[in-house]
């Protein structure tokens, strides 16, 4: 049996879907927060099983009869890197098979901007020492960011965003989660690291002339400073560590962290991963 935790969440939710697809509901088992939140996994026969990363004795009990967990990362970043450890010692406590985790997809660990990323390189420090197999997910910025990184007036605005050239691969959520839940059902775990990632990587002036072509509206890319967008972020109340994040992701773009590009994914779901276009024009409603 299958344990997915955060299975409400959104890359969770697009693991569990998959994985109904190609297996039975009684393989798989979901780790949620608020059962509430469950009913539609519930109603389609998968095992739910309520607790959380901090309580440590609900995820005794979660592992009950799992052979295989998928770990993915929590949001409680001041907290994330204890909870993964509990959910790990909870796993190997328990006699599971093969522990999964969702990490990143990022070029050199010791010269990140975004500090926070190296909890995932701890977790998976963590569970390649724990003594059970392991299957890796490192996943590329998602595709579905891009809304958010170019904001709502775009089309308005243009794209201002302090990147230069730096690429990114950018894939779908959606499609991670079906290229995991392939994983987990075909290869199992065999310590393995998987680099998730489209076939091709992209600036923002690709990210820009692809919008201006499905928009038929121009839109331009500007490249900035830092501190200028600091600043300009600062003017529209943005809280300081909001700030600190965001410029961490995209100084790590700038720098090349992002851009490696990688055939797992494709091998993965056994056809190309949608193209900049193709991604924007779900993600834009074209």
């Amino acid at each position: 049996m299958i344990l997915v935790t955060g299975a409400t969440g959104q890359l969770g939710t697009a693991v569990v879907q998959n994985l109904l697809k190609k297996t039975s509901a009684n393989q798989i088992a979901a780790l949620v927060r608020d059962e509430s939140k469950a009913s539609a996994l519930k109603d389609n026969g998968v095992d739910i099983r309520v607790g959380n990363y901090d309580d440590t004795a609900s995820l005794d009990k979660a592992m009950q009869g799992i052979e295989t967990v998928l770990l993915i990362a929590g949001t409680d970043e001041d907290n994330r890197i204890k909870q993964h450890q509990n959910v790990v010692d909870a796993a190997k406590k328990a006699g599971v098979e093969c522990v999964a985790y969702t990490s990143r997809s990022l070029k050199d660990r010791n010269t990140l901007a975004n500090k926070l990323m190296e909890g995932h390189f701890q977790t998976e420090d963590y569970i390649k020492e724990c003594g059970l197999n392991y299957a890796l997910f490192r996943n590329v910025l998602y595709m579905d960011t891009i809304p958010q990184f170019v904001g709502e007036r775009v089309f308005d605005t243009g794209i201002n965003l302090p990147t230069d050239q730096g690429r990114v691969p950018f894939a779908l959520r959606s499609e991670m989660g079906e290229a995991i839940a392939n994983a987990l059902l075909e290869s199992g775990c065999s310590n393995r690291i998987y680099k998730l990632t489209s076939c091709e990587s992209y600036s923002f002036d690709n990210v820009a002339a692809t919008l201006s072509d499905l928009s038929g509206k121009e839109v331009d890319y500007t490249p900035t400073e830092k501190s200028a967008f600091e600043t300009q972020m600062k003017e529209r109340g943005v809280p300081e560590t909001m700030i600190e994040r965001v410029t961490g992701f995209l100084t790590d773009i700038k720098n090349g962290q992002e851009e490696e590009v990688s055939p797992d994914m494709e091998n993965l779901l056994g056809r190309k991963p949608a193209s900049l276009k193709e991604g924007l024009k779900v993600l834009f409603n074209f």
